[in-house]
């Protein structure tokens, strides 16, 4: 199986087919398909697909899908870097296939329903991120539109992109108990987010099997800086309560980065007097000092992959439909108490 692929070529199925040491007609019918393949078979060439970043030609699918030639996608915003991030995989990868995009920003100043089903007489196809419309009204589009959910709960007849939450949410946790600390608190609300709810429940696993960790209630705050302050507050009651938290596990980096603010303004020193952890890895996350240690996600693969699975999905494929989840990894810094030099950032 050929490994290696000369750049200066373009990358076409023939070249995916090599890469997974298939036949073209092997890749056709795992990207269309349109028969079972093994489990062994489409591993392999979706990896090669991954490797070589490459999107089917809409000229070798079904003639009657709709020619709008444009996708759309339902983000919940587009502040930071998680979004943009996607935003810039998922369009990057359907402007390959010569698609357009249409963007609908969820937020508390329009109808979000209303801007989607005003959307979808224009697009072939639509992702959907987030909790950004309801199940029902996803399961309305699904009947007439072929749909990608990223970073919610699967919805039959939906494919569905997510990221590894529960496995490295876990990691983080025992981390900070292998350093000693037994009072341990999440921060974010796990009612709001599919994301969230998994690492709250890796956070909950990790906690209930370490020997003499204390388990308590989540600060319930939502997931951006401003929160920080609520953040605070919270801490502040614990300690009026005789039970200081000596841990944060926060649901994401902007929460965390804010806290770790404040925390210093207040004299409490990270990691020494409280351990603070976050998720995604956004890039300030090695800038501060200490740097957090928290948990990279590609973000910019959940949107090329999103678009990758709609074009199969417009493509005609209505089998093997089955979450796709994408790995995480934890990278530790210095907020949890590890030793971290500064001067390595450029590589941390």
């Amino acid at each position: 199986m050929s490994t290696e692929h000369d750049d200066a070529r373009p990358v076409t199925i023939y070249t995916v087919a090599e890469r997974a040491g298939v036949s073209i007609a092997t890749v056709s019918r795992v990207l269309s398909g349109s028969t079972p393949a093994s489990a062994l078979t489409r591993k392999r060439v979706l990896r090669a697909v991954e490797d070589l970043e490459y999107v089917p030609l809409r000229a070798g699918r079904t003639v009657d899908v709709p020619s709008h030639q444009t996708h759309g996608l339902v983000l919940p915003g587009l502040r930071g870097p998680y979004y943009s991030e996607l935003l810039s995989g998922f369009e990057s990868t359907a402007a390959r296939d010569g698609q357009s995009v249409v963007v609908v920003v969820c937020d508390a100043s329009k109808d979000a329903e209303a801007s989607v089903r005003k959307m979808l007489g224009r697009i072939d196809g639509i992702v959907i991120a987030n909790d950004t419309i309801s199940d029902t009204m996803v399961r309305q589009i699904v009947r007439t539109t072929p749909t990608v959910l990223v970073a919610r709960d699967a919805i039959e007849g939906c494919d569905a992109v997510q990221v590894e939450n529960f496995i490295s949410s876990a990691e983080l946790t025992r981390h900070l108990l292998e350093h000693g600390r037994k009072r341990l608190v999440f921060v974010g609300d796990p009612d709001t987010s599919h994301d969230v709810s998994e690492r709250y429940r890796g956070f909950q696993h990790a906690l209930t099997r370490g020997r003499g960790a204390e388990v308590a209630g989540p600060i319930r705050v939502q997931y951006e800086e401003t929160s920080g302050q609520q953040v605070m507050e919270g801490l502040r009651e614990a300690d009026a309560a005789g039970a200081a938290v000596d841990g944060l596990v926060c649901a994401n980096d902007e929460l965390a980065l804010a806290t770790m603010v404040l925390l210093s303004r207040e004299g409490r020193r990270v990691p020494d007097d409280i351990t603070v952890v976050g998720f995604d890895d956004i890039m300030t996350s090695r800038y501060l000092a200490p740097g957090l240690t928290t948990v990279q996600q590609p973000m910019r693969e959940l949107g090329r992959w999103a678009a990758i699975r709609l074009h199969e999905r417009i493509g005609g494929r209505r089998f093997d439909v089955h979450p796709q989840v994408l790995p995480t990894r934890m990278v530790v810094r210095g907020s949890c108490g590890c030793d971290w030099d500064q001067a390595s950032v450029a590589g941390a």
